[in-house]
């Protein structure tokens, strides 16, 4: 911490010990003391088991459940209070829930995926994810609430929450890897290129866009 502090005075920057905190981070299975003192501007910085930073919730172990849960019951919060202030004009209408669910609801389910994705492999994770896009196709379907998601699903024609977030996620490596091109639109089946057309040139790209899709 001092070469932190060295720094931070060479470059005119402050660290205030009240707005700082400290993390160990282990996936170690066994018991063992990880209790640490940092201290900064002779202050020793308060040791916590999550932090959030540019809005992703980190745990010590990374598993990244505490976000998942913290970003599910924000987006249930928001749907509970548009279906509330709806109740007026007799609920929201098919087109309206859609644009919502895509406009806000999908964004926050999908931020910083890339990151935390790999936590959806874990059913209690995805089921917790799963639960949010239910309530949102139980609305725009008008349906029971004893549908499946699946079912619901096929009914409001939104794709799956999850495969949602994988695909954010191969999207962001291929352009992390500077391999794709023009991938900010949907390509129409008309427009998709043959066999016979492809070119040594562009055979890369096919390959990375079938992987993204699939």
């Amino acid at each position: 911490m001092d070469k932190v502090t060295t720094w931070a005075k060479n470059n005119k920057l402050t660290f205030k010990e009240q707005k700082s905190k400290a993390m160990v981070i282990s996936r170690r299975k066994r018991k063992e003391d990880k209790e640490i003192s940092i201290y900064i501007n002779n202050k020793m910085l308060e040791q916590v088991q999550t932090i959030k930073y540019l809005g992703i919730i980190i745990d010590s172990k990374l598993n990244f459940r505490e976000h998942i849960i913290h970003i599910s019951s924000k987006c249930n919060k928001l749907i509970h209070a548009l279906s509330k202030s709806a109740k007026v004009s007799w609920g929201l209408s098919h087109a309206a829930l859609h644009t919502i669910y895509k406009g806000a609801i999908l964004p926050l389910l999908l931020y910083g995926a890339p990151v935390w994705i790999e936590a959806l492999k874990k059913e209690c994770n995805e089921t917790i994810y799963n639960g949010v896009q239910c309530i949102t196709n139980i609305k725009i379907a008008k349906a029971f609430c004893t549908t499946s998601n699946e079912a619901l699903c096929t009914l409001t024609g939104l794709t799956p929450v999850v495969i949602k977030a994988e695909e954010a996620a191969k999207l962001y490596n291929i352009m992390r890897n500077r391999q794709a091109y023009e991938i900010g639109h949907e390509v129409q089946p008309k427009d998709w290129l043959l066999p016979v057309h492809t070119t040594a040139e562009n055979k890369q790209w096919n390959t990375y866009f079938m992987t993204a899709v699939n």
